[in-house]
């Protein structure tokens, strides 16, 4: 889904286009308002939200979903890799728990190495925003608003009533 984000100087702004953005009809799938860090977060139609809580906003939200995702099949295929294993080689390195209990171990060894390898191959791919989000990362810590717009698939934001609110910068962070 096409995504932007609005780094604005103050909260009305922000209130303004959406309300704008509603009165125009414009599907939106997702709206958030980022608060600077000692912003006062007052009163309004958007409910300011935590940047960390934001997933376009944060990679390690992405990472962990990936690992998650990831150990569903990893964690069963290094049980059965490491019971084949067992079972193939004529190691006997747990032999005095038996040949069941050895090939038990082994599929555990097998099933830690599964986990170890979602972590590690979750952590290896690297977030498509990076340098969009560096850049949003400074501007929140210089005390600016931010605000998240996602549209459906194939809809652009009218870029017309984004420019009406001089924002001082636009982060495009997705594209389909």
């Amino acid at each position: 889904m096409p995504a932007c984000v609005l780094v604005l100087k103050e909260r009305a702004s922000a209130e303004t286009l959406y309300k704008s953005l509603q009165d125009a009809g414009v599907p939106l799938t997702r709206v958030a308002l980022v608060a600077p860090d000692q912003g006062d977060p007052g009163q309004g139609v958007l409910t300011p939200e935590p940047m960390e809580q934001v997933e376009l906003l944060n990679p390690s939200i992405a990472r962990n979903r990936r690992q998650k995702s990831m150990s569903r099949w990893l964690l069963p295929f290094g049980f059965m890799a490491g019971l084949t294993f067992t079972q193939i080689t004529t190691l006997d390195t747990f032999s005095q728990f038996g040949p069941i209990g050895e090939a038990l171990i082994g599929g555990l060894l097998g099933m830690g190495s599964g986990l170890m390898g979602s972590y590690a191959a979750a952590a290896s791919v690297p977030s498509e925003n990076e340098d969009g989000v560096r850049i949003l990362r400074n501007r929140h810590q210089e005390q600016l608003w931010l605000l998240l717009l996602e549209t459906p698939a194939g809809r652009e934001v009218p870029w017309q009533l984004v420019q009406k609110t001089r924002p001082q910068q636009v982060v495009r962070l997705s594209e389909l």
